[in-house]
């Protein structure tokens, strides 16, 4: 039987939930999130909130993934949209590659050093590996796609286009919004957790 991740702390699970989700959910500070518990009746400090965010934040989101990924495994996809994101770590360029669905859902992100054949490989492995393989996958012309995408044997199901991926782009629009809330990031471990979780 596993333990309860809560049993140290005296604040129930629901509110270190509430808390969470919140400051994942919304660009808010810690101690905007702090206030708004305080207006609801429940009396944190922010290093709190803090805390519960970087313990429970990809326990929460790992179940959220869990349950949303058995659900997609029993349909079919229908279309994914792929998009990778320049992120500056200590003025290093990084990659953020996003799988997103045709409802505008972040499926999977993957933080890497380079944007080549071998990291797209590895994002559409890891992606697929969770859920399922799509029918449909719309990218952009970078051909690192193209070429991860014939060692799969998915070339037939690309769409390459300049507009048609907008879904994808409109999604970097929440992470940009809390990259800025957060000033940039220091850490490739760091980028990858934030995202994993957010």
């Amino acid at each position: 039987m596993s333990q309860n991740p809560f049993r140290y702390f005296k604040t129930s699970p629901e509110i270190i939930q509430l808390g969470v989700l919140m400051y994942v959910r919304f660009p808010l500070s810690l101690r905007n999130v702090e206030d708004l518990l305080h207006e609801r009746g429940i009396d944190v400090c922010h290093e709190s909130v803090r805390l519960w965010v970087d313990r429970f934040g990809s326990y929460f989101a790992s179940k959220i993934r869990k349950r949303r990924s058995e659900a997609m495994r029993r349909v079919k996809q229908w279309r994914w949209h792929l998009d990778e994101v320049f992120v500056k770590i200590r003025g290093e360029t990084h990659y953020l590659w996003r799988a997103v669905d045709h409802e505008g859902e972040v499926l999977e992100a993957y933080v890497t050093k380079k944007r080549d054949k071998a990291a797209a490989l590895k994002f559409l492995k890891k992606a697929m590996k969770r859920y399922g393989n799509p029918e449909v996958v719309v990218t952009d012309k970078c051909p690192s796609y193209y070429a991860a995408m014939k060692v799969i044997g998915n070339e037939g199901r690309q769409e390459a286009g300049r507009q048609s991926n907008n879904r994808a782009e409109n999604s970097h629009q929440p992470f940009r919004r809390r990259e800025r809330a957060m000033s940039c990031f220091r850490r490739m471990r760091s980028l990858q957790k934030f995202a994993s979780v957010h």
